[in-house]
């Protein structure tokens, strides 16, 4: 059996169990996780929503003041302001956020999502002029997730009397649009921003206005994987809590809809149940139902809307079936092809849905770990969404050849863009060849980082409780990762209707545990009962028929 990844073990000295705590190997773990200080520790131990600030953020605050100005006058005057959203769960959950905000404080406001397909993402031409021909008279667009790429958009509407207000976090472009004001930083989602914004706006009304955003910004932030660290990671850890009680209609039913326990949301739910759902309108149709959704105060209406997300999911996840299943034939083929392997893939097909093609370049990262691009292909214009791999920073990447597209945004793991149809074989064969020269190939190679190696004799379930303390996991705040090496298996079958996992029991020096390994039933015919493992995992919690036990969650497995 060969290494399916290399192990970078980032603390390579063995642990005493003899004088082992659980205290030394959280400080351990904090430490890997670049926070030395004792100061840096606390804060991060036990962050506080005090700490999440315009300032600490880096969102520049004449451009604040000076949003708060227009967006007071605007108010003052009735001027008719529109919240132009965006059609993923960060998007939706920031429309939300500012347009109820401002609806609360006597705004004359109404919240828009441009269609994916017709208008493309973001603040654009053909949205403000959509936007104007059902909602006349309008004098103020604030962006919520979008915008900062935005240039001729916002000359548009300067063109049409019509000021722009921009709260974005995405990587800003060669030059800033001119717009009245830009809110705007990368250290938050753009629901984070949304958030910070209407704090601002409510200041000094506190005692009038309560929290009912915490919970939006907590969902916005985990869907769109920013890193759960710092002011990222205050907002989550409160937001969970009032994710766990919030009364908010729209939420209710996804949760009745989806099965999930109110009291025990965690971030695996977002991320996994709940964002799928309400991204999937956004996909599809239009993401003007999820935005519904978590705005209803009618109970049935929610229900009905939940239902309709769920119907829609399910489409959803059938159209990326068969999209990813066809790309990666489609690569598998054409690598097959050619003598030197591919360091980017690229593959486009008129099948496949532009809904769907992010998550198809998901797919073909994870098959293959390279950085993929997958394109939507029109008659005359192509939609592009590309995922990349750790090291690489797929969107300075893209600008390198502007030139090429009608459009381009992203972040350094995920962008988008729009190219002439007519391009797209050439820019196929120019960034191939692009990304071999540049590409390390040391960064194609799957890595595992892990923490230490631990013996099995100081895991236990106080232990794991300790390790809650680091929670909640997420980008930029990994699970805990450990080794141990040698471990024999005392017993091991497969599950699944396709027998693609593994259960195992594992044993070193009379210690004994469960583990699961999910997607490695293959290696069923690699090992038997009686061999000895070198085995990397994550701790883990099992419940079932109402008991609870700790298990080990494998990542990897080596012999």
């Amino acid at each position: 059996m060969s290494k399916a990844k290399k192990w970078e073990i980032r603390h390579p000295e063995s642990l005493d169990a003899k004088k082992f705590t659980s205290q030394q190997l959280i400080t351990l773990l904090l430490e890997n996780r670049g926070l030395t200080s004792k100061k840096d520790q606390e804060a991060f131990l036990n962050p506080s929503l005090a700490m999440v600030t315009p300032k600490s953020v880096g969102i520049d605050e004449k451009d604040l003041q000076k949003t708060i100005k227009r967006i007071e006058q605007a108010i003052a005057s009735q001027e008719q302001i529109i919240v132009f959203g965006d059609y993923d769960v960060d998007g939706i959950t920031g429309a939300a956020i500012l347009w109820e905000t401002l609806h609360r404080i006597g705004a004359k406001c109404l919240p828009y999502i441009p269609n994916r397909v017709d208008e493309g993402y973001g603040l654009s031409i053909k949205g403000i002029e959509n936007a104007q021909s059902s909602i006349p008279d309008i004098k103020l667009i604030i962006t919520v997730d979008n915008g900062i790429v935005a240039n001729e958009a916002v000359t548009f509407a300067n063109e049409k009397s019509i000021d722009v207000i921009i709260t974005d976090h995405h990587t800003i472009g060669e030059a800033l649009p001119d717009a009245f004001s830009i809110v705007h930083t990368t250290k938050l989602c753009g629901a984070g921003v949304a958030y910070l914004l209407t704090k601002e706006l409510i200041k000094g009304k506190d005692d009038v206005f309560e929290d009912i955003h915490l919970e939006l910004a907590a969902l916005g932030t985990v869907a769109d994987l920013v890193p759960l660290t710092n002011a990222n990671r205050a907002i989550v850890m409160a937001g969970l809590k009032k994710l766990q009680t919030t009364s908010r209609h729209g939420l209710l039913a996804l949760y009745n809809q989806a099965g999930i326990k109110q009291e025990a949301i965690g971030v695996y739910d977002i991320g996994y149940i709940i964002g799928p759902r309400l991204n999937a309108a956004g996909r599809i149709e239009s993401a003007m139902e999820s935005l519904r959704l978590l705005c209803t105060k009618d109970s049935a209406r929610a229900t009905l809307l939940a239902s309709k997300l769920e119907i829609t999911n399910k489409e959803r996840q059938q159209l990326l079936k068969a999209a990813a299943e066809h790309a990666i034939a489609g690569v598998r083929a054409e690598i097959e092809n050619v003598d030197t392997q591919k360091k980017i893939l690229v593959i486009g097909h008129e099948s496949y849905q532009e809904g769907v093609i992010g998550l198809v370049a998901g797919k073909l990262v994870e098959a293959f770990y390279r950085p993929a691009i997958v394109l939507s292909i029109g008659p005359t214009k192509s939609k592009a969404s590309a995922r990349s791999i750790s090291g690489f920073d797929i969107i300075s990447f893209l600008r390198t050849h502007n030139e090429h597209f009608i459009n381009v945004g992203g972040h350094p793991m995920a962008a988008g863009f729009t190219i002439e149809t007519t391009k797209v074989s050439d820019f196929k064969k120019l960034i191939e060849t692009n990304a071999a020269e540049i590409l390390d190939d040391a960064l194609l190679i799957r890595s595992l980082k892990i923490d230490c190696e631990l013996p099995f004799s100081v895991i236990n379930q106080a232990l794991y409780t300790d390790l809650q303390k680091l929670a909640p996991f997420g980008m930029g705040n990994p699970e805990p990762v450990f080794a141990t090496r040698k471990v024999k298996i005392a017993n091991m079958r497969v599950m699944g209707r396709e027998a693609n996992h593994l259960r195992l029991y594992l044993e070193q020096d009379g210690e004994t545990f469960e583990a699961v390994a999910f997607g490695m039933g293959a290696l069923a015919a690699e090992m038997k009962v009686g061999d000895k493992i070198d085995v990397a995992y994550a701790l883990d919690e099992n419940t079932w028929n109402g008991n609870t036990k700790l298990q080990l969650k494998v990542k990897d497995i080596n012999n």
